[in-house]
C-alpha cells in the first residue's frame, strides 16, 4: 500500500472504532498509468477511476457519459418492441388506458414520464397508485377490478407488477389487457400479460439489470417513439424529444438506489443536467419550498426531493408525488409541494419515534447477536417509514435489516428490509414465500418487501438466518472502509473537491470518494441536536478541516470524537461548504480510527 502497511490494513487499520479493516481501494497500476497520461489525471484522480473498474478504453466514457454512446437497443429488452406496438395501437383506437405506479420516487417518476409522452400525442393517460396501507404494494385483484369496473381497457403498470401474479390472473379473467414495465426480481414463470418488459425477467438479454423502473420506461419511450415514427403519427406533429424527461429519469435512478455504472450512469448524468434547469413545474416548486437551491446534485434527488415526494406514499395520499411530477400548472404543483413537505416533517418525527424503539427492541432481544440480520417486529409501527428505519438498523448494526410493523386488527405483518452489498435480501424474501412462509413478498438484492400472519414470524426470522447466513458471513468479512487518498488538513480544499468531482455522480457501483487524514487531533467538539457531531481536525500540515459525524453522538467513534485526548486516524467524505459564501469544505465523518489500537 502507498503508506508502506499493506499487511496490516491502510494506516495500520485492522479494526477501526466501527469495527471494520480499512483498505486501499485496489486499482492496476498500469491502467492508473494510462489513464494519468491518456486523461491528463493526478495520480490520486487515475487510482481513483481505475480502482472503479474502468479501463484505459473506458476512461473517456466514464468521465462524460453520453447517452449516444451508451444507449441499449430497444429491441434487446424481451417485449419491448411489442409493448411500443400494443401501447401505439391503443393511441391510435383511443382505447380506455391508465398507469398503475407503486407509490415511491421511482413509480412516481416511471408514470410521470408515460404521461407527459402519450400527452404531446393528445392523450391524457390517469393515474392510479394504489394505497399502502389499504391496498399493500403493486396490482392486486381488487384495484384491477375497479379500474376494469370504470370502463379502461388497456393498463401499463409501472416499478410494480413483474411478481403480481395473481392480479395478472385476475386481469386476463375480467379482459383487462396489462402492459408491465418493471425491473424487480421475479420467478422463472411468466404470467400471462399483453407484454412484460423487465431486464430482470428470464431471458432478457439487454444486460440492463441495474436500471430503475425509471430508466426501463425511458427506453420505453425511445420505442413509442421509433413505433410511432414508423406509423406516420409525426408527419403533422413534432416528435417528442425524450431529453427532456432526463430529469425524471434520472430521479428514479438515484432514489432506488441503482447501480450508477453504463448506461445507468449515463441517464443520471444528463438527467441531473436537464433538472439542473428546474423546468418541471412539480420539482421546482419541491426545491422551493424545501428552500433548496443551485444545480441538481445527487443530493439534491435522494435528500432534498426524494424523501418528500416519497411522503405522500409513506404517511399521505399515495398519488401525490406522480401528480406533482406530471403536472404542468405551477399553482398545482406549489400546493401539492407544499402538501409532501408538510408530510415529509410528519414522517421524521414517526420515524425518529420507530427507530428509538425498535433499538430497544433489538438491543434486548438475544437472539440478534450473531444473526445474519437485524430482524425486529412490533404492534403498530407504521408501514410507510419502516424501510427508513431499517436502512438506519443496517447502517447501526453493519448487516441486512427487517423491520416488520404488525397490525393486529387485521392479523399480518408488513415487512421492509435492507441489505448490505454482498447479500441478496430479496432472493431470501422470495424463498422464503416459495416456502410458504410468507404472504406476499420480493424485491431486489438490495431491499425488500413481505406480508407476513404474525405468527409466523419466528419461523420466518429462522428461515432467513440460515438462507443468509454463508452471504451474510462472507460480507461481514468483507466488510472494510475502502480508502481512494490520504489527505492532510492544510491540503483538504475545494480545489481537491473539485477534481474528485470529475467522477460524479456517486451512489452504488461508483462510490463517492473516501478520504483519510492521519493524526489528526480534534478541536471545539460539539454535540448537536438529532445526535450528530461536530468537530474541528488539525494535523501537521498545520491546516484546520471542518468535519461533522451524522447520528454518532451514541457510538464510540462519536465518543472519542467528543474527547479531545490524542490523535486519531479519521475517513470521509469531502463535502462542500458554501456557508457566507466561504466555498470551503468540510469532511463528512465515515469512521474514526485510533492508532494506539491499530492492527
Amino acid at each position: 500500500m502507498a503508506d508502506g502497511t499493506a499487511s496490516l490494513g491502510y494506516l495500520g487499520v485492522e479494526r477501526s472504532l466501527s469495527g471494520r479493516l480499512w483498505r486501499e481501494r485496489p486499482a492496476d497500476a498500469e491502467v492508473v498509468r494510462r489513464h494519468q497520461l491518456g486523461l491528463g489525471l493526478s495520480e490520486p484522480l487515475a487510482r481513483a477511476l481505475a480502482s472503479r473498474g474502468v479501463t484505459a478504453e473506458g476512461g473517456v466514457d466514464y468521465l462524460n457519459p453520453t447517452l449516444k454512446a451508451l444507449f441499449p437497443d430497444p429491441s434487446s429488452f424481451v417485449d419491448m418492441d411489442l409493448a411500443a406496438k400494443i401501447l401505439i395501437d391503443g393511441l391510435i383506437a383511443d382505447r380506455p388506458m391508465t398507469v398503475f405506479a407503486d407509490y415511491d420516487v421511482d413509480g412516481a417518476s416511471s408514470a410521470a414520464q408515460l404521461v407527459r409522452w402519450f400527452r404531446t400525442q393528445g392523450k391524457e393517460l390517469p393515474i392510479y397508485v394504489p394505497d399502502r396501507l389499504t391496498e399493500g404494494y403493486g396490482p392486486s385483484p381488487a384495484a384491477f377490478r375497479r379500474i376494469r369496473e370504470s370502463g379502461v381497457e388497456l393498463v401499463i403498470t409501472v416499478d410494480c407488477g413483474a411478481a403480481a401474479y395473481e392480479a395478472l390472473a385476475c386481469a386476463k379473467e375480467i379482459g383487462l389487457d396489462v402492459v408491465v414495465i418493471d425491473h424487480h426480481l421475479m420467478r422463472d414463470e411468466i404470467p400471462e400479460v399483453a407484454a412484460l418488459v423487465n431486464p430482470n425477467r428470464p431471458g432478457c438479454g439487454s444486460g440492463q439489470g441495474v436500471l430503475a423502473a425509471a430508466g426501463v420506461v425511458f427506453v420505453l419511450m425511445a420505442a413509442l417513439n421509433r413505433e410511432a415514427r414508423g406509423r406516420g403519427l409525426f408527419e403533422d406533429r413534432p416528435e417528442p424529444d425524450l431529453r427532456q424527461w432526463l430529469d425524471l429519469a434520472a430521479m428514479g435512478a438515484i432514489c432506488d438506489v441503482t447501480q450508477l455504472v453504463g448506461f445507468n450512469r449515463a441517464l443520471t448524468t444528463q438527467g441531473l443536467k436537464v433538472m439542473s434547469a428546474w423546468r418541471n413545474p412539480g420539482l421546482k416548486a419541491l426545491l422551493e419550498v424545501a428552500k433548496g437551491s443551485g444545480p441538481a446534485g445527487v443530493f439534491h434527488a435522494g435528500f432534498i426531493l426524494g424523501p418528500r415526494i416519497n411522503a405522500g406514499g409513506r404517511i399521505g395520499r399515495s398519488d401525490l408525488g406522480a401528480r406533482l411530477l406530471s403536472t404542468d400548472d405551477p399553482e398545482e404543483a406549489a400546493m401539492l409541494a407544499a402538501e409532501l413537505d408538510g408530510l415529509n416533517a410528519s414522517r421524521k418525527e414517526v420515524e425518529r419515534e420507530i427507530l428509538e424503539e425498535a433499538i430497544r427492541v433489538v438491543e434486548r432481544e438475544s437472539n440478534q447477536e450473531g444473526a445474519a440480520l437485524t430482524m425486529v417486529a412490533a404492534d403498530g409501527w407504521h408501514p410507510g417509514v419502516i424501510g427508513i428505519v431499517a436502512s438506519r438498523l443496517k447502517e447501526r448494526y453493519r448487516k441486512p435489516a427487517l423491520v416488520i410493523g404488525i397490525d393486529r386488527a387485521a392479523n399480518i405483518g408488513k415487512g421492509s428490509g435492507r441489505s448490505q452489498t454482498g447479500v441478496n435480501l430479496g432472493r431470501a424474501v422470495q424463498a422464503a414465500y416459495d416456502e410458504g412462509l410468507l404472504l406476499a413478498g420480493g424485491g431486489h438484492a438490495m431491499a425488500a418487501g413481505l406480508s407476513v400472519r404474525p405468527d409466523t414470524i419466528p419461523d420466518l426470522r429462522a428461515f432467513l438466518n440460515e438462507r443468509l447466513a454463508d452471504e451474510a458471513q462472507a460480507a461481514a468479512e468483507q466488510d472494510g472502509l475502502d480508502i481512494d487518498a490520504l489527505i492532510t488538513t492544510g491540503g483538504a480544499d475545494r480545489g481537491l473537491y473539485q477534481s474528485f468531482q470529475a467522477l460524479a455522480p456517486f451512489g452504488p457501483g461508483n462510490p463517492e470518494p473516501m478520504f483519510a487524514v492521519a493524526n489528526a487531533r480534534v478541536e471545539r467538539p460539539m454535540a448537536l441536536r438529532g445526535g450528530h457531531v461536530r468537530v474541528t481536525l488539525t494535523d501537521g500540515s498545520g491546516g484546520r478541516l471542518k468535519a461533522v459525524a451524522w447520528r454518532a453522538e451514541d457510538t464510540e467513534a462519536g465518543r472519542r470524537l467528543l474527547n479531545e485526548g490524542g490523535a486519531i486516524h479519521v475517513a470521509g467524505r469531502l463535502k462542500p461548504d458554501d456557508w457566507q459564501g466561504r466555498e470551503s469544505v468540510e469532511l463528512e465523518i465515515e469512521d474514526v480510527a485510533d492508532p494506539r489500537r491499530v492492527g
